[in-house]
C-alpha cells in the first residue's frame, strides 16, 4: 500500500539527505549510510557534491519495511 505522503507529492520530488533522515524517524547520517550499504536503500543522485533521493522511492522502501 502507497503512503498517503506519496500520493499527494510531487512524483519526481527531490529531497536533501536531512529530509531522508526525517521521514525515516530522525536517523542519523550513520543510519541511512548503513542503510545505502547493507539493504536495498534507495541510492542517491549526487548533485555538486550533494546527495538527493527521490521522494517516491524513500517512501516506497518504507512502506516495504513496514509489510515485511
Amino acid at each position: 500500500m502507497l503512503s498517503d505522503n506519496l500520493k499527494t507529492s510531487h512524483p519526481e520530488r527531490r529531497i536533501n539527505a536531512l529530509e531522508v533522515r526525517n521521514l525515516c524517524g530522525g536517523v542519523s547520517d550513520m543510519w541511512l549510510h548503513r542503510r545505502m550499504r547493507d539493504s536495498d536503500f534507495p541510492l542517491p543522485i549526487k548533485i555538486a557534491r550533494r546527495r538527493f533521493w527521490r521522494e517516491r522511492e524513500v517512501l516506497a522502501w518504507l512502506d516495504s519495511q513496514q509489510a515485511s
